[in-house]
């Protein structure tokens, strides 16, 4: 009996365009982690990074539900005393909204040495035009 086995030549990749307008944070983020991560394919495998590119365009029209546009705090520690700095994810948004959809694409995914791998495959923009190949649009 032979088993199969998954190369680099053998995976198949294709593009998922999600549109971040009118659309909430967190429900977009499992979304799209789950299309990185490749669960939505019928072979997927734990340990093998075989998912999906995401490209999500209108990231600045994301919305959140309750009062998180001024009670989430993003939190960045520097390594030296007194070195933590903190901005309102209305802040955030306003500043770079990118950086927010990221942070919670990046906090659903697994976290082991294929998380990084599977973020260079994740593309946000913050207006309509990009300049990919769109196979699924969700």
């Amino acid at each position: 009996m032979e088993k199969s086995k998954k190369s680099k030549q053998s995976i198949q990749r294709s593009y998922h365009l999600f549109d971040a307008e009118g659309k909430t944070l967190g429900r977009l983020a499992t979304q799209i982690a789950t299309v990185l991560r490749g669960k939505n394919k019928v072979d997927f495998t734990p340990h093998i990074d075989a998912g999906d590119l995401a490209v999500i365009i209108n990231s600045d029209r994301i919305v959140v539900t309750g009062n998180k546009m001024e009670g989430k705090v993003y939190n960045h520690f520097s390594g030296f005393p007194g070195g933590i700095t903190s901005i309102t994810l209305k802040d955030q948004i306003k500043k770079d909204s990118r950086k927010v959809i990221a942070a919670a694409v990046t906090g659903m995914l697994c976290k082991n040495k294929l998380r990084d791998r599977m973020m260079t495959r994740l593309y946000i923009f913050k207006d309509a035009e990009h300049k990919h190949k769109i196979d699924i649009t969700h």
